[in-house]
């Protein structure tokens, strides 16, 4: 009998672990969405659906779904597709290679604060190094964080920059899994660099590509706090994303209730999202591998 339960044994102190920090959480917060509650009241009555039409109906919660899901549409493709030709160059093992591994990941394990705070001054309009650069070069100050779509468009070129690194790192391991008998038979029928890389890297490395599509769509819907620091969901709402308008309205307005139907929201859109890439492309991408 003690040989039977060891194993489940082990295995308890990382079983309530996430039992306490992940499924109680999830089901409070549940619970929360359909109650009222101001974080300090003893009472937290039971408002039904009420907080859930309240945030479909507002014009507040769909403009931060509609800037999160641009955000995401457009920085995620860019990241991959960049992240997989710069492994493509670096899965040599040499010396240059393996040094600039190492500095394309640095950011990823960088503060994300302080890396806000740092791109906060280039791209500040008055004193910024990016418009210092574009004086040099004869063109005027730019607003970059006063125009709604240049403000998003920061925020995109640096998560890009931060998240990189982890891509890139994830793709040479991908592309190191390739067999190289593949690509001699390919060099043997004289294959070109641009069709071997079409037709034996792409599909060997889709695996890898499903992996980091999930993974970075996750975490660009739940960007914060580039946001946060860099722009506070401004100007006029251009940057104000789902995780934001969550943090703003939970914990600067204390409307948990809300709050909470904002969180449970987000995540069974993300549910829905992953369900439906993993049938459209985790097939194809199952069979490919």
């Amino acid at each position: 009998m003690l040989r039977k339960l060891t194993p489940y044994l082990l295995v308890l102190p990382l079983g309530a672990f996430i039992l306490v920090f992940t499924y109680i959480p999830v089901l409070t917060s549940l619970n929360l969405s359909f109650r009222e509650w101001d974080f300090l009241s003893p009472d937290m009555p039971f408002v039904g659906f009420e907080n859930y039409a309240l945030l479909l109906g507002s014009r507040e919660f769909w403009n931060a779904a509609r800037v999160t899901a641009i955000f995401a549409a457009v920085s995620v493709p860019l990241r991959l597709g960049l992240a997989l030709i710069i492994a493509n160059y670096l899965t040599r093992e040499t010396l240059p290679s393996r040094l600039l591994r190492g500095a394309l990941f640095l950011p990823a394990v960088t503060s994300t604060v302080s890396i806000a705070v740092v791109f906060s001054w280039v791209f500040s309009t008055d004193y910024g190094m990016m418009n210092g650069i574009l004086g040099l070069v004869g063109i005027g100050k730019v607003h970059w964080m006063q125009e709604p779509a240049l403000a998003l468009g920061v925020l995109m070129f640096v998560n890009t920059w931060k998240q990189l690194g982890y891509d890139v790192v994830i793709y040479i391991a991908g592309l190191q899994a390739v067999p190289r008998e593949l690509y001699d038979a390919a060099a043997v029928d004289g294959g070109r660099p641009l069709h071997v890389f079409r037709r034996v890297t792409l599909p060997l490395v889709m695996p890898t590509t499903y992996f980091l599509l999930v993974v970075s769509v996750i975490e660009a819907f739940q960007v914060f706090t580039l946001v946060n620091v860099m722009t506070k969901g401004g100007p006029a709402g251009g940057t104000d994303m789902l995780v934001n308008m969550l943090y703003r309205v939970g914990f600067v307005l204390f409307d948990i209730g809300t709050g909470s139907a904002l969180a449970v929201l987000l995540f069974i859109f993300l549910v829905v999202l992953s369900l439906i890439k993993s049938q459209v492309i985790g097939k194809k991408v199952h069979y490919e591998a």
